[in-house]
């Protein structure tokens, strides 16, 4: 840890010999990823891909309706659907929002602005560092 880091999430994986299933522990809480059988995955759990995607649409679902709740806009359901794109250039995720609620075309659009302050959208959005090292002592 540097100068000046807060940890403000903490996961585990840990691989066996099933092949490619992965558990992921994050407090008390356990996930399982796997990769398809195509790749000769067992398909047990989401694959990684879809684990990133999870993590963005989830956040950008309770971002939304944190907002919706304190305007106390009529929404019923939020629904986020989300692809990613290998392009020639990078990576496009490309990300729907659907409402079953009533909400004016001024409220839609301020709800996009929304989706794009969700934690998760800032992070994959921002600089990355990623930084690796061996784990002493487990």
């Amino acid at each position: 840890m540097h100068t000046g880091e807060e940890a403000i999430a903490s996961v585990t994986a840990q691989i066996g010999h099933t092949k490619y299933q992965t558990t992921i522990s994050s407090g008390r809480h356990n996930i399982i990823v796997d990769e398809p059988e195509t790749i000769e995955g067992g398909d047990t759990g989401m694959e990684p891909h879809g684990l990133l995607l999870g993590s963005l649409g989830s956040c950008t679902a309770i971002t939304l309706r944190m907002y919706i709740n304190r305007k106390m806009w009529p929404v019923d359901e939020i629904t986020v659907n989300l692809e990613l794109f290998k392009t020639e250039t990078g990576v496009t995720i490309k990300r729907w929002l659907n409402f079953k609620g009533e909400l004016s075309d001024i409220q839609k659009n301020r709800l996009l602005q929304i989706a794009d302050a969700c934690p998760i959208h800032k992070i994959l959005t921002g600089s990355i560092n990623i930084e690796t090292a061996f784990k002493t002592g487990i």
